[in-house]
């Protein structure tokens, strides 16, 4: 099993321009909310009942996140939770309205995302490791847990394996 510091160093790797940061905290958090909104509407426990794929899919990703760093893992889990409570209501709005929301976010996000890997030079993660899908959010949550100044030492750590995060000149690439 791997840690939260060998995940996140290998996806930082991919991630050290500071412009494609800047977009995962748009794109990533729009991409968990589509999920979890468009999960909410399919009930488990029957009509009616609270739980929701939306709901399995966090209780899901929380152990995994946990397992992986406390402070972090807990922070993640926390905001994928708060992204399934945002979604909840879309998924009882009318069909289209719960697709158009869901899709529409969906597609923004990834369109980000992939303007924020232009600016890397790199592609995304998640093309060489799927995991990276589940890494992403825990990356940018993570970049706010060390501007909190916490965990400084996976901060530390993920620094000197993928290097410090820089601005690059498009001029020059």
């Amino acid at each position: 099993m791997r840690t939260a510091r060998e995940l996140l160093s290998q996806y930082a790797t991919y991630h050290r321009d500071r412009r494609n940061i800047a977009t995962h905290f748009v794109g990533i958090p729009m991409i968990v909310f589509s999920v979890a909104e468009l999960l909410s509407r399919v009930s488990i426990g029957g009509p009616g009942s609270p739980i929701t794929a939306a709901v399995v899919m966090w209780v899901l990703t929380t152990v995994f996140y946990l397992s992986r760093h406390v402070v972090v893992g807990a922070a993640t889990s926390l905001a994928v939770g708060l992204a399934v409570v945002a979604g909840h209501p879309f998924a009882q709005a009318p069909l289209m309205t719960w697709l158009g929301v869901g899709v529409g976010s969906f597609v923004v996000g990834w369109i980000i995302q992939f303007v924020g890997h232009y600016f890397e030079g790199k592609k995304p993660a998640f093309v060489d490791d799927l995991i990276g899908l589940l890494i992403g959010p825990m990356f940018v949550v993570a970049e706010v847990v060390f501007f909190l100044g916490l965990s400084s030492d996976l901060r530390d750590h993920i620094e000197s394996t993928a290097g410090k995060t820089l601005i690059r000149d498009l001029r020059r690439a």
